[in-house]
């Protein structure tokens, strides 16, 4: 019977290392509230729920605490596990492009086809990811890592993923968290700079209503728009190539069913791979670290600069143009690649001061040349520092 008892307390004993609650560190638990507060925020918010609650449910599997060492192959960072497999088209770069085909074949370039000016603020938004990369530069991060976390400024989670998985791996995780993390929270950071920035007179301002598109314009923009962004930056042409592609799909009219495949199934599926895996990746002993508090600190900078220099350059820009056609400064947010969110907020925040003044339709002219902006840039830096 003592042996019994003895064998029976090894084993428990033995039982008691591979549980959570033996290996659980602090990490994890702070890791832990983390993953349930993206929870809440998408579900109580109703903040960007299809990124945030696969973000946010990956960080609770990817804190798990286990027994490292005893080669149980569950833990993202563990090679051979399906985590690890599964992230690997975070790692590999080959999430984001299938994204932006699903973004293309979703995405009506009318708004921008009509008044190409509007390019100008989407380009105008990108000084956030050159203003953060300068930055990062001077607090002690190397070029291409600080390369990497400047993309947070272009508020586009694929194009974080994909260019820092070629510039700064070790650094990808808290670089996609934070990234999305800002793009969830466009309606709490957007409006106070928006308001800040400009005056009653200029939130007033009526647009001209957006002239109709025709389908030839809308077929051929895809291909021009292919040609002119990679001959001028082929580094982007993975991420600008699909965009394009799927807009096409979108456009032509005569590929209807690819087109909802890509802008459906494919997208949400992708989508669950990258946010559960981006997530998980979140692990408390690779990801609480000083450099992740800094890019963090480094990505909301880099929102605000951009959100401030679309709505700043709007303002310039208005004093070369005649009365008729000035442009309303509270669609210069929408510069950066927060695709609608951006845009929806220069809707309320314009309706706040004229209930009748609609300003989503021009806002979507800057919101999606902000997601090609953000391709190119990312091509540029690519390009500069690989």
């Amino acid at each position: 019977m003592g042996d019994f008892i003895t064998f029976l307390g090894n084993n428990l004993a033995d039982f008691w290392t591979y549980t959570g609650f033996a290996n659980a560190t602090v990490g994890h638990v702070v890791m832990l509230l983390v993953g349930l507060f993206f929870i809440y925020l998408a579900v109580a918010k109703e903040f960007e729920p299809m990124l945030l609650i696969p973000i946010g449910f990956g960080m609770l599997i990817g804190n798990i605490p286990f027994n490292m060492e005893a080669g149980l192959q569950i833990g993202i960072y563990e090679e051979g596990s399906v985590l690890n497999i599964l992230y690997q088209g975070v790692t590999s770069g080959w999430y984001p492009p299938l994204i932006f085909l699903g973004i293309g074949a979703m995405t009506d370039f009318s708004a921008l086809i009509s008044n190409p000016k509007l390019m100008l603020i989407g380009a105008a938004a990108q000084f956030g990811i050159f203003g953060a990369y300068m930055i990062a530069i001077e607090i002690g991060f190397d070029p291409m890592q600080a390369g990497a976390i400047g993309i947070i400024g272009g508020a586009d989670g694929p194009t974080a993923i994909f260019l820092s998985s070629k510039l700064a791996p070790n650094l990808m995780g808290a670089i996609a968290v934070s990234a999305y993390s800002y793009m969830a929270l466009v309606p709490v950071i957007q409006p106070p700079i928006m308001r800040w920035l400009t005056n009653k007179q200029e939130r007033l301002i009526r647009m001209k209503p957006p002239r109709v598109v025709s389908h030839t314009e809308k077929v051929i923009f895809p291909i021009i728009g292919l040609l002119l962004t990679t001959f001028l930056v082929p580094s982007g042409l993975p991420l600008l190539g699909m965009l394009f592609f799927g807009n096409l799909l979108k456009e032509s009219g005569v590929t209807r069913r690819l087109a909802n495949t890509a802008s459906g199934p494919l997208i949400d599926t992708i989508t669950i791979l990258l946010g559960l895996t981006v997530g998980a990746s979140t692990q408390a002993s690779e990801f609480l670290t000083l450099d992740s508090i800094k890019i963090f600190a480094l990505g909301a900078l880099s929102f605000i600069i951009a959100t401030a220099s679309g709505v700043i350059f709007v303002k310039i820009f208005n004093l070369f143009l005649k009365k008729g056609n000035k442009i309303n400064p509270l669609i210069g947010n929408a510069g950066v690649s927060a695709v609608p969110d951006s845009a929806r907020i220069s809707q309320v925040v314009g309706l706040e001061y004229d209930p009748t003044n609609y300003l989503l339709m021009h806002a979507m002219g800057p919101n999606v040349a902000g997601v090609i902006g953000s391709a190119v840039a990312a091509g540029i830096l690519l390009g500069f520092l690989m």
